[in-house]
């Protein structure tokens, strides 16, 4: 299992909004409006990085109100 923090920025005033229909997307497991030079904080999970990809890709970033991106992905060192 791949696991990765997604730092959102959004829209000005649409944290809120963003942070709710990207906590209803499947392999989402926590998104919360924060303040700072991100507007929302995602942790997702894949069962690879490819599917990891997809999903920040396909479904996270088609959300409206989204202008960037940035994905960290989980290491255990």
């Amino acid at each position: 299992m791949v696991q990765a923090y997604i730092l959102i920025q959004t829209e000005v005033g649409k944290a809120a909004q963003v942070a709710q229909e990207i906590s209803k997307i499947e392999g989402v497991t926590q998104a919360e409006d924060v303040t700072g030079p991100y507007d929302v904080i995602v942790r997702a999970e894949a069962r690879s990085v490819d599917e990891l990809g997809k999903l920040v890709v396909a479904k996270i970033q088609n959300v409206e109100g989204i202008t960037r991106t940035l994905t960290c992905p989980v290491v255990h060192l």
